[in-house]
């Protein structure tokens, strides 16, 4: 089983600051399968980033993903206020998913 670990925990930035996050796995994640999510208070967790990089349908390009290693980045280039929220990284190229 591959363990996921996100940084930081929590963090704070002013508006239109760059900010990143980034999850580490325990080991390689065979192929891509590496996504991010964003949940928002009261709402459903929605897909943002899928295949370490890819910008799901109607996400903003202030979003981005990237990899190195068995390390996956979150950046949001410009945070605005209504990017308050939960992020979960999520593998699924390894058997079972986490």
């Amino acid at each position: 089983e591959i363990l996921l670990t996100l940084s930081p925990g929590s963090l704070a930035a002013s508006q239109g600051e760059r900010v990143t996050m980034t999850c580490t796995a325990s080991s390689s994640i065979r192929t891509s399968y590496l996504h991010w999510y964003q949940k928002k208070p009261g709402s459903s967790p929605c897909l943002l980033i899928y295949r370490i990089s890819t910008l799901a349908s109607g996400v903003l390009a202030r979003f981005s993903g990237s990899r190195s290693g068995t390390s996956y980045s979150l950046t949001i280039c410009s945070v605005e206020a209504e990017d308050v929220a939960m992020y979960y990284c999520q593998q699924w190229g390894s058997s079972p998913s986490t």
